[in-house]
Formats: C-alpha cells, sequence, structure tokens
C-alpha cells in the first residue's frame, strides 16, 4: 500500500494514461461492520499552461505539479459518535510540494438531536467552516470549479485556512422556515508553514510564524426546500514570530487577521448562481523590519453554473481581490515600495466546463483571463519585478473518487 501511494504522488504521465488507469479502478467505497466505517478516496492531476507568471508550479511553460490524493475514514461508534480522519498529500507548485498531512481528524458526540435539530461537538484537528466551501474545498467533486475563486479562498494560504487544532461546537435549528445553524471553532491554526511565511510577510525570513489562540464563527441559514443559503463568517486569526537566531532581521512582533465574510447561494433545477463578498482586516505590530500598520482588504466573486446536458455542467465567474481598499489600484503602494501596483489587486473572469465521464471519473477545463497579480503565490513568483499585469491561464483536471 505504501509502496502504490509513493508511486501516486511522483506520477507524471499523460492524461491518457491516468484515464486508462482510473477507468480501470473500482468506483465504490470500501463499507465494514454493517456500514459503520466506510473508508473513501479521490485522487486528482492538474494541468496549467499561463502566458505570463506562474500559477501552482511552473505555468509559464506548462504545470503538471496540482495534484491531490486522499483517503479517508469514518467509524460510527455510536449511534450519536463517531471518528473521522483524512490522509492527503497536496501539491501546489512551491507553495505545497506534497507531504503527506492529516488534513483533519476528529471525534464527533452530538450531544443531543431530535425534531428540532442537533447539538454536538468535534474535537481534534476540525475543518474550519469558511464561506461556502472551505470544509469541503479538498474534494475536487464538490468544488464549483478546478480552484475555488482566488478572492475568498486563497491558494497560497490553504493550509491556514483548512483546519485547526482545538474543538467545534455546532448546533442546528429545524423549523418550518428552514435550518438555522451555529458553527464556532476555537484552537490553534494548522499552519506554520513557508507558504503562510511568506503570504505574511513578503518573503521567506529565517523563523517561522507561530500561530496563537484562534477564534471561528459561522452563522448559516438553509431554507426549507434547500435550494437556498446565507451565511455570516467571521474569524479571529493570531500569529506570532518566532526569529531564526541573530542574524535574521525581523523581531518577535504580532499579526493579527480578522476576516468577515457574508455568503448567499441559490440553486434551481439546471442552474444556480453564488456570490460571496469579503472585508479583511489585519494588522502588524513590533516586527521591526515591517513597519507597524493597518491594512483592510476587500473582495468578492459572483458566479453561475448551468447543467447544459445530464453530464456537463458550465460555469462562469467574476472574481475581485484587493489587498487594500483604501489603495485599491496600488499606486501609494507602488511610490513606497517600488514594486509594481498591480500586485496589488487582481481582477479574474472565468469560464469553465466540467463532463462527468462516469459517477467516479470527472474532468474539468477551464480559462481564466485576469488582470493583476494578488491571486499569485509568491513562492511561485519570487521577483514582482518580473511579473505581468495582463495574462492568461488554462487549466485542465482529472478527477477520481471511490
Amino acid at each position: 500500500m505504501c509502496a502504490f501511494f509513493k508511486l501516486l504522488l511522483n506520477f507524471r504521465t499523460s492524461f491518457g494514461f491516468y484515464l486508462l488507469f482510473l477507468m480501470s479502478t473500482g468506483t465504490h467505497a470500501l463499507d465494514y461492520f454493517d456500514n459503520r466505517l466506510q473508508v473513501h478516496g479521490f485522487f486528482s492531476q492538474g494541468m496549467i499552461k499561463t502566458s505570463d507568471n506562474n500559477f501552482l508550479g511552473d505555468s509559464h511553460n506548462v504545470s503538471f505539479d496540482f495534484r491531490e490524493i486522499a483517503l479517508n475514514a469514518s467509524y460510527r461508534a455510536l449511534p450519536n459518535l463517531q471518528f473521522s480522519s483524512q490522509l492527503m498529500s497536496h501539491f501546489a507548485g512551491a507553495s505545497d510540494t506534497g507531504g503527506v498531512d492529516a488534513d483533519y481528524a476528529f471525534v464527533d458526540w452530538t450531544v443531543a438531536s431530535g425534531e428540532w435539530g442537533r447539538g454536538g461537538i468535534r474535537a481534534g484537528r476540525v475543518k474550519n467552516p469558511y464561506g461556502l466551501y472551505n470544509t469541503t474545498r479538498f474534494v475536487p467533486f464538490t468544488r464549483p470549479g478546478i480552484i475555488l475563486p482566488q478572492s475568498i479562498y486563497f491558494e497560497r494560504t490553504r493550509k491556514l485556512a483548512i483546519s485547526s487544532e482545538g474543538a467545534e461546537f455546532y448546533f442546528d435549528w429545524l423549523n418550518n422556515i428552514g435550518t438555522l445553524g451555529v458553527n464556532i471553532v476555537l484552537g490553534w491554526p494548522n499552519a506554520d508553514d513557508k507558504a503562510t511565511e511568506v503570504a505574511f510577510f513578503g518573503r521567506d525570513f529565517p523563523g517561522k510564524p507561530d500561530p496563537h489562540f484562534t477564534q471561528l464563527y459561522q452563522l448559516n441559514f438553509e431554507g426549507a426546500d434547500k435550494n437556498w443559503r446565507v451565511a455570516a463568517t467571521l474569524a479571529d486569526v493570531n500569529y506570532s514570530y518566532i526569529s531564526g537566531g541573530k542574524n535574521d532581521p525581523l523581531k518577535a512582533g504580532e499579526f493579527n487577521f480578522t476576516p468577515y465574510i457574508f455568503s448567499a447561494q441559490y440553486e434551481a433545477e439546471t442552474w444556480s448562481f453564488t456570490t460571496e463578498y469579503a472585508v479583511r482586516p489585519s494588522s502588524f505590530n513590533d516586527f521591526g523590519l515591517i513597519s507597524n500598520r493597518k491594512i483592510t482588504g476587500e473582495s468578492f466573486y459572483v458566479q453561475a453554473t448551468y447543467n447544459l446536458l445530464p453530464k456537463i455542467d458550465l460555469l462562469t465567474r467574476y472574481d475581485v481581490a484587493f489587498l487594500n481598499r483604501a489603495d485599491r489600484d496600488g499606486e501609494t503602494y507602488a511610490a513606497q515600495t517600488g514594486r509594481p501596483a498591480f500586485t496589488q489587486f487582481s481582477m479574474d473572469w472565468t469560464l469553465g466546463i466540467r463532463y462527468d465521464i462516469t459517477p467516479a471519473i470527472m474532468l474539468r477545463a477551464e480559462y481564466h483571463n485576469i488582470d493583476g497579480t494578488a491571486m499569485l503565490p509568491t513562492l511561485d513568483n519570487p521577483n514582482p519585478q518580473q511579473l505581468v499585469r495582463h495574462w492568461d491561464m488554462g487549466m485542465v483536471l482529472v478527477s477520481f473518487r471511490f
């Protein structure tokens, strides 16, 4: 099993070979002990080509460095007690090089339930209920596109957003209008990696970020007919910095990030419309090399999908991010730093298509036309002076699940 997993991690052959491999594999989940134990998994391989800049690898040429491999299991020990975990290897260019990690691992205790709804607690490494898609973003089949809207779900800080070490308290109340849900996560972000550091501080310093106690709150409501839902999310994320020694120019300062996200979605029989808007205040204090400052980012997207045929879905999206809403065009930033103004925003028009070859095999393709580079991972683009403002990106993804 380990040898097979390592083989998948190093797989870099053509898409045709992938499809032959996937089509020859079983498509059913593994169930044991009268369905109390269930095992699932998925594998996806992406190909990315950009006209300029790099996204998730050396995409200016062609990047195959976007890959996801996962195995998850859940065991229902009692009617109100379940254990769940997922091991995952995620490749995303220089930001994530594919080490195997526990994406989540928690025990879920439903304290009370009835016709009124349910309430309980999950403890361990829990998923963060951030926006509409964060808790399921790791599964290619549940995403609306190959990548999620980068204005809300940045790939360059994916590990920070995915999960926390701590506890999630949840409550769902059923009524005639719909379901009101409350989720509260208290814990420590599962991210002290280089990609998070570079996203915070602009480059890789000798030390590393140190996550502190963090809070996340989400209030959501889903209509009784299940075709619409709204949500509001608030997070309070805190980090300090562990110095790398006397040669480290960065001091042990404090970073605080408090995003607000408002989400809405409507789903009809053959089409859906989704939009999310975020305000992202952050502050830097006592880092020395980085001046004390407060910055508020702003971002939003509007997205529509249409079921053209039983196995074919179409996607269109307009996705906008400003790193500082008081300097949307980046001109003040450029004057202060000498770096390009367009690194402070991105505006992405996306067209996509999804084809479900079988219930277990999915093929996607997308085209992105982008103005600005705020969405780009810094580790893939270390020299901002080499970036190009207007660029295009084509993406293809093949995915398999069981």
